[in-house]
């Protein structure tokens, strides 16, 4: 009864159950018999359909083809990964009773010729290709298909060790943690940004990936600290990997989306290998696209994939994180054929990747279909949708989704109305920003409550003081950022700054431009520093500096400052009380300043024309 690593199995189901609390796909629970012994076996989720139509059913006399058998505790549990259904329905056959693990010194094991001649006995009718086969008793091991699997050829690929050839390849969806070896054939979809975190157990570094094989089953991967050094650089996306050799671990779902309730979990004893290949049965991506009017009534933090026309973009703009630490957003709109609009927010590196060339598309006219994989749901004002670590961005995607959502728009979706499911937002403004006149700051007293007021305002620069433009700034490092605090002279060729108590040769030159603002409403004086100071001057505050007073250029330097005077900008304005000894003043900032753009702007009136053609 040492069994025979080709034998299949002929057993009869005894009873089929769904298992409950699945909270992602349905898995079926059956039990088998031989009619003398019998035990529990879990369908892999690409048999699910076996169930459902009826071909696998209590009653059924089927053919274990692959299948995965791992003991847990005192029994032994099946994963069926593929079968054949010999008989439809059949009446139970013989008393079995359920089989242990105290049974194999009295050599009771589930056995083929135990059914095959009760099936004889009972005058059923068997083909000579089910009944030719020993059957063993089920052990833990991987039985191969039919066609012995062509194994790949190792070589030496400098971080990815290769110390055994893995086990026979199964689809991820037949993945559990019951199973000894395994190895899955996948290819690379998303991966994450290398992440460092400091815990209770120290610090430490952490990455992910996502595979998608090709029967569709998607599963995470996640490394941690040492594993990190040897799979991160090997890791790229698009790329197809047979891998093996890891530990699998109920799926995190705060942080993860896709349809599989465990992910895996590497080790330095893992295996990562490249398929040169590329094979092309595994599909790119995988999308479960919702309409945007779903999305009014998905809960809080879900990540989904949204696919929709780009039909305007709002500049990047720095946002300071809680940890201190700055980084940037970028405000967008896409529309469906839904009749629904929604905001997306891009941050980080999605701001100066897909977020300029989406901007540059967009303000030439031109509106991009957009597919996002894995955004997040923000329900903070109305819903909208945030990128993540694992967001990916397509823009004119080729498929069937894409296509269809541009000939949409190409003969009607452009001209139709759109109701937004999230709070208003103004192209060029910030998604809590509103238009404003620049008479609407003192007539509405903004600025005056507890938080800033945060506005946007079209308005002509008539004025930039040019004897106090800039300051001297520290330019060493504290951490991760530039001092900039202002510092002072020490003797004659030395700079002294207080706050680093350090003293060095040469200072940077930073912004504090005071400018004055106008539109037909009213004047205004306005604070810019670094990078809106740039924004509007187009030089840098040093390279201003050196022309004034070392190159003593007076006229290209006035030159420069006329150039600017009476160009329309759109700004993005703090508004905010401060104290100046005992008298209160609103203190004006240029968080964003951008030169018009008259087509977006024009857009904009158009917007505003059809908002109030609505009431």
């Amino acid at each position: 009864m040492s069994g025979d690593m080709n034998s299949k199995p002929l057993l009869q189901v005894l009873d089929v159950k769904l298992i409950p609390n699945s909270k992602q796909q349905e898995r079926y629970r059956v039990l088998l018999s031989d009619a003398v012994s019998s035990l529990h076996a879990m369908l892999a989720t690409q048999l699910n359909h076996r169930v459902q139509t009826g071909r696998v059913k209590t009653g059924s006399v089927v053919q274990l083809i692959d299948y995965i058998c791992s003991p847990i505790q005192n029994r032994k549990i099946v994963v069926v990964l593929n079968m054949e259904t010999i008989i439809p329905a059949c009446e139970i056959i013989g008393n079995p009773k359920s089989f242990v693990e105290s049974d194999l010194p009295t050599q009771r094991a589930l056995r083929n010729d135990n059914l095959v001649n009760s099936l004889r006995s009972n005058n059923v009718h068997l083909s000579a290709q089910s009944t030719n086969c020993t059957v063993q008793n089920l052990r833990p091991i991987v039985q191969p298909s039919s066609q012995p699997p062509q194994l790949p050829v190792y070589k030496s690929h400098g971080a990815i060790v290769k110390s055994q050839v893995p086990a026979h390849s199964i689809p991820i969806a037949a993945l559990n943690p019951y199973q000894g070896r395994w190895a899955i054939k996948a290819r690379v979809t998303a991966k994450g940004d290398l992440r460092r975190y400091n815990n209770a157990r120290g610090d430490g570094k952490v990455f992910s990936f996502d595979l998608l094989d090709s029967d569709g089953g998607e599963i995470r991967v996640t490394c941690f600290n040492a594993v990190v050094d040897r799979f991160y650089d090997a890791i790229e996306i698009g790329r197809v990997y047979l891998i093996s050799n890891g530990s699998l671990k109920p799926a995190q779902k705060n942080f993860n989306h896709l349809k599989n309730e465990w992910e895996i979990l590497l080790d330095l004893a893992s295996t990562v290998e490249l398929c040169p290949d590329e094979d092309a049965s595994i599909p790119k991506q995988q999308f479960s696209f919702r309409p945007i009017s779903d999305i009014e009534n998905v809960d809080n933090n879900s990540i989904l994939d949204v696919i929709g026309v780009v039909t305007f973009v709002n500049p990047s703009v720095p946002i300071l994180r809680k940890n201190g630490l700055e980084t940037r957003k970028r405000n967008l709109n896409i529309k469906d054929g839904s009749g629904r609009s929604v905001e997306l927010t891009l941050w980080g590196e999605f701001c100066n990747r897909e977020g300029q060339k989406l901007q540059e598309m967009v303000n030439a006219g031109v509106f991009p279909v957009l597919a996002i994989k894995a955004g997040k749901v923000n329900d903070f004002t109305g819903k909208s949708i945030g990128t993540i670590s694992s967001t990916q961005l397509f823009i004119n995607p080729d498929f069937s989704e894409a296509r269809s959502l541009r000939d949409w728009f190409d003969r009607k979706g452009k001209d139709s109305a759109s109701v937004s499911i999230s709070k208003d937002i103004i192209p060029g403004g910030l998604k809590n920003d509103v238009r404003k006149t620049v008479s609407q700051i003192k007539d509405e007293g903004l600025g005056r409550s507890d938080k800033p007021d945060w506005i946007t305002v079209r308005a002509r620069i008539s004025f930039i003081k040019t004897d106090t433009f800039c300051y001297p700034a520290c330019p060493l490092m504290v951490g991760d950022r530039q001092c900039n605090k202002k510092v002072t002279r020490s003797g004659i060729t030395k700079w002294q700054c207080d706050r680093c108590n350090k003293e060095f040769d040469e200072c940077d030159y930073r912004y504090l431009l005071q400018a004055q603002i106008l539109d037909p409403t009213g004047i205004a004086w306005v604070t810019a520093f670094q990078e809106s100071g740039e924004e509007i001057l187009g030089y840098s505050a040093k390279e201003l500096y050196m022309l004034k007073y070392e190159q003593q250029d007076d006229e290209k330097f006035g030159g420069i400052i006329k150039s600017i005077l009476f160009n329309q900008f759109v700004l993005r304005l703090k508004i905010k009380v401060e104290l100046y000894g005992d008298e209160q003043r609103v203190k004006i900032t240029v968080v964003k300043a951008d030169k018009a753009d008259y087509a977006s702007e024009s857009r904009h009136m158009l917007d505003l024309i059809s908002k109030l053609s609505r009431h």
